[in-house]
């Protein structure tokens, strides 16, 4: 760890943008508990989203959430089972027609962790011999130049949904000024410095080179806050046009009715328009939203009351499904015992990303 980084690390114990997840729960536990006594049930939240496990509660399939989508709206995905031969995978690639370069990530997973782009042949076999107890999902690598997550929610008796949330990812970069080699820009830059592990591979080979004044070079491709991608403020570019497009989604989609769209896209003016775009990731009732880590626009409170107003909607299209569409609670004990599983999970997956 360089001196920068050193001090980065410290300064993000003072910055709530970097601080655990619990910092931004346990002061909701109240909001949860009103919700459950008004529902009757601990886990009401698992009937927002019926077509989707437990709601969509992080302990789910990333690659099963996928296929409830239309095959046009996402990028062609294979399932690897852990263990899965090196033969097999590469016969479900082609059979998918899927060509390098390719994005492989757990199919249960968060916050980034062991999401790899892979380049060539050579690169999916280091990486699945070096994870090779773990379910994975590979899909094709999205072209499209940017990034951003749109939270959506529509009641279920309702025609018209809502857009909440638009985070713009920007991801990790350093911009040339046509003088300084790579390294030194790395170097006097405290963002870069703060996730050199995560780009260190990347980047060893060019750091003599010398950008271009202006020239931007990404030093990671991929748009998670862990990653190094910052969050910004993107919801001045919700509009009726936006959120028609994202009605018009969601009506094709059957049993999912809160949820964050992680999506690639040429540009909002083609996004509106329902164009030139891939939705790579949908996170259910566990999705925030992410536009709340513009911390320089924003603040701890604001974050806090942006998330329990997110729990409000999930309480009321769970209400609405239960009574209107019989849709049935989720007992606790089995959501319980796959969250007390996912933790050990998790901490797996953070120890292995730190290799």
């Amino acid at each position: 760890m360089t001196v920068n980084s050193f001090f980065s690390n410290v300064k993000d114990k003072f910055n709530w943008e970097y601080w655990p997840t619990y910092m931004f729960y346990i002061p909701l536990l109240p909001h949860y508990f009103y919700y459950a006594l008004k529902s009757g049930s601990f886990a009401y939240f698992t009937a927002a989203n019926p077509a989707i496990k437990h709601g969509g509660d992080a302990t789910e399939s990333k690659f099963k959430t996928l296929k409830l989508l239309p095959n046009s709206l996402t990028p062609r995905s294979v399932f690897v089972p852990k263990n899965e031969a090196l033969s097999t995978v590469i016969e479900n690639l082609s059979a998918q027609n899927l060509n390098f370069p390719l994005i492989i990530k757990p199919d249960i997973g968060y916050r980034g962790l062991l999401v790899k782009k892979l380049n060539e042949l050579s690169d999916l076999k280091v990486y699945l011999s070096k994870y090779p107890s773990i379910d994975f999902i590979i899909q094709e690598f999205v072209n499209h130049q940017n990034e951003c997550g749109i939270l959506y929610y529509r009641y279920p008796n309702e025609k018209q949904g809502k857009i909440t949330s638009i985070t713009l990812k920007k991801y990790l970069c350093v911009n040339g000024d046509g003088v300084s080699n790579l390294a030194k820009l790395i170097r006097e830059d405290a963002h870069a410095q703060r996730y050199e592990a995560i780009y260190q591979e990347r980047v060893k080979d060019n750091l003599d080179y010398k950008p271009q004044k202006g020239e931007t070079f990404l030093l990671n491709e991929i748009g998670n806050h862990c990653k190094g991608a910052s969050f910004l403020n993107g919801n001045n570019h919700i509009s009726e046009k936006l959120t028609a497009t994202f009605d018009k989604i969601s009506h094709q989609i059957d049993g999912i009715y809160f949820g964050r769209f992680d999506i690639k896209y040429d540009s909002f003016e083609a996004l509106e328009a329902g164009k030139s775009f891939k939705i790579i990731e949908l996170n259910g009732v566990i999705a925030e939203p992410t536009h709340i880590y513009d911390a320089p626009n924003s603040s701890y409170p604001y974050a806090l009351k942006n998330i329990a107003q997110h729990w409000n909607y999930i309480y009321k299209i769970s209400k609405i499904n239960h009574k209107q569409k019989g849709v049935k609670y989720t007992k606790i004990a089995p959501v319980l015992k796959d969250l007390f599983a996912l933790r050990p999970y998790n901490k797996m997956i953070e120890k292995l990303s730190q290799n």
